[in-house]
């Protein structure tokens, strides 16, 4: 199925940091954003004026019914499978779900068969894998450059609920799943290596821990600082931590630390793929260059419109030195989203299935966590 029109018409549910980026995305991609829903209809009112957006919906029915081409969910992780099994029973709409894609394994599971039976395009912001640098990292290893790939290791590190008083409703299992760093964070690490490498994760054992065992009630914006020592306080019973050993299918060892209280990092997702004839790694905070090692020394690539692969060509589009980021990223993903929408080829568009594939991994290591034991995934 394709979209209706050359404009897509857009609508966006919630009213977050994250529906910000999405809504700028969509603009910038040639789309018309139609609609807002958000859990507070006065809110919903006043963030529809402020952005000029036309209709401010009451519930998900009215955005099911709506004449919008392709709706993007990005509200609290409890709602993604309500309102996207919602949207893909009414049909007629392409979905941009936020990860995870649910709850739990059975919700993520249930949102890939509808996606599947739904003839429409579904797609999950892995937006890392939109970095020209990380094309130009997955160029190389295709092409055959790095060899039979011996490990691979990394880390996401970052720390804004590193505060005793700082909390989110990401914090709070029944808004945010079971899970918290991992599906979180974690879920990008894994959904990028697996993708830049090739190697498909089989097994793997995790030790999770949570750093904080009390935070304040209710929730703050992400990102947005502590809540407040005087706020009261709950227990916290999702992960700050979660360190990851598995091995692929071919039997290569993967290692890797997940946190969200690590002083000083902000939004570190770090990688290194080591193979036979050269290593390669990415560092997401310092997005314009790739390091590529070799027996006799190292390569420093710097992101380029005019240098390297295909896609890393594509996808930079800024002359170097003018730096690129994750903003750029997320436009991208949108965009190649539209385009696959629209009848176009677009490689690396991350889709529900990938989504679901998150959800075992992340389902693989709270099950290992619990078990202190080797876990199939």
């Amino acid at each position: 199925m394709t979209t209706r029109s050359a404009r897509p018409r857009v609508a966006i549910l919630g009213l977050g940091m994250i529906a910000e980026v999405h809504r700028r995305a969509a603009l910038l991609a040639g789309a018309d954003v139609v609609g807002l829903l958000g859990r507070d209809h006065g809110r919903t009112r006043a963030a529809a004026d402020a952005w000029g957006v036309p209709t401010a919906y009451r519930t998900i029915e009215e955005v099911a019914e709506s004449d919008a081409d392709v709706v993007h969910v990005c509200t609290p992780n409890a709602t993604h499978a309500p309102y996207s099994l919602a949207l893909l029973a009414a049909g007629g709409k392409h979905v941009i779900c936020e990860k995870p894609l649910g709850g739990d394994l059975a919700e993520a599971e249930a949102m890939a068969a509808a996606a599947r039976a739904a003839d429409v395009v579904t797609a999950v912001p892995f937006v890392y894998r939109y970095h020209p640098v990380v094309r130009e990292i997955r160029a190389r290893r295709l092409a055959g450059e790095l060899g039979a790939t011996h490990a691979v290791h990394g880390s996401y590190l970052q720390d804004w609920l590193l505060s005793p008083d700082a909390s989110s409703w990401r914090v709070d299992p029944a808004a945010g799943g079971a899970s918290r760093a991992f599906a979180d964070i974690g879920s990008h690490w894994f959904d990028l290596v697996e993708w830049v490498s090739g190697e498909r994760m089989a097994s793997l054992i995790a030790e999770t821990r949570i750093a904080l065992p009390e935070r304040p009630a209710g929730s703050v914006a992400s990102f947005s600082g502590p809540a407040g020592a005087d706020a009261p306080r709950v227990t916290v019973t999702t992960e700050d931590i979660a360190m990851v050993l598995a091995r692929t299918a071919d039997g290569v060892p993967v290692s890797t630390t997940i946190s969200q209280v690590a002083a000083g990092r902000k939004n570190r997702l770090w990688f290194e793929l080591d193979g036979a004839a050269g290593s390669a790694v990415f560092d997401q905070e310092n997005p314009e260059y790739g390091w590529f090692g070799t027996a006799t020394g190292a390569e420093v690539f710097v992101r380029d419109p005019g240098a390297g692969s295909a896609e890393q060509r594509r996808l930079a589009t800024l002359p170097a030195g003018h730096a690129q980021g994750y903003a750029q990223c997320f436009e991208a993903f949108v965009a190649d989203a539209y385009a696959v929408m629209g009848g176009e080829e677009r490689d690396g568009l991350p889709t529900f299935e990938d989504g679901l594939r998150a959800a075992r991994l992340t389902d693989a290591v709270l099950r290992s966590a619990a078990g202190r034991a080797w876990t199939d995934i």
